[in-house]
């Protein structure tokens, strides 16, 4: 089936001498992964277009059976570069790419998550504060693959958590004191968490809340990632140890 469609280039990597293996996101297939034969020539028709996290008009052929499909043709619409200009943008970027990667599915439509990537690329272009757009996507993309339901109230008693909550014992929810003891989460997280479920991100970048709050929303998030998953992600993994490493400090 000759498919062309706009998607997210999550990632790409070489192939024997000449070819390229990309790994993309569309609206209709979900996640896709093409070979795009002879990408690495000196003259190859995709010359500069193969960048992780642009946005583009791909056209590929997928035969059915196959795992990979064949990629012709790669029409940038939004390059990735003025993201990818320094290293912790880099690591930023790889971990979207890594989330995308993790939780997106293979032939299934993924409307919300490819909206969701495009939305946070673009207010990052634009300069939207970094660590803030990244726990707007986390949250997200944990919510759209049903595994953190918004914290209006407490799913157990429903009780309203507006003045603070604990995180459940298994680590999947938000409850109230009286319904869990455990890690407790400040009202202002709490609130943080409604304002993500109902504002866009660059609303949310308007009015942000304080930094020791976003950290706390990281450190739930984290938490509520790893339990899901039984690991850590790699991609978030190294942007932490790198950012956090003694030689940068």
């Amino acid at each position: 089936m000759l498919t062309s469609a706009e998607v997210i280039l999550l990632d790409v990597y070489d192939l024997h001498e000449n070819d390229r293996i990309v790994t993309m996101l569309s609206p209709t297939h979900g996640k896709v992964r093409g070979v795009a034969r002879g990408a690495r020539r000196k003259y190859s028709r995709f010359a500069g277009a193969l960048q992780p996290l642009a946005k583009a008009k791909v056209t590929w052929y997928q035969k059915e059976g196959r795992d990979l499909a064949r990629i012709s043709g790669v029409e940038l619409i939004r390059p990735a570069h003025r993201l990818q200009s320094d290293l912790e943008g880099i690591l930023l970027g790889g971990c979207l790419a890594g989330h995308v990667l993790e939780f997106a599915q293979e032939n299934d439509p993924s409307d919300h998550l490819f909206r969701l990537l495009d939305s946070t690329i673009a207010a990052l272009v634009e300069g939207v504060d970094r660590s803030l757009a990244m726990r707007y996507f986390e949250a997200w993309v944990l919510r759209l693959a049903g595994i953190f339901p918004p914290p209006v109230e407490c799913p157990e008693c429903g009780r309203d958590l507006s003045g603070g909550a604990v995180l459940a014992a298994a680590e999947d929810s938000l409850v109230c004191a009286t319904c869990g003891s455990g890690r407790a989460i400040s009202a202002a997280a709490v609130a943080f968490l409604m304002q993500i479920g109902r504002e866009p991100l660059k609303r949310v970048a308007a009015s942000p809340p304080l930094p020791e709050v976003v950290q706390e929303v990281e450190a739930l998030i984290g938490r509520i990632r790893r339990s899901f998953l039984q690991h850590e992600l790699k991609s978030y993994r190294v942007m932490q140890e790198t950012l956090c490493s003694p030689s940068r400090a």
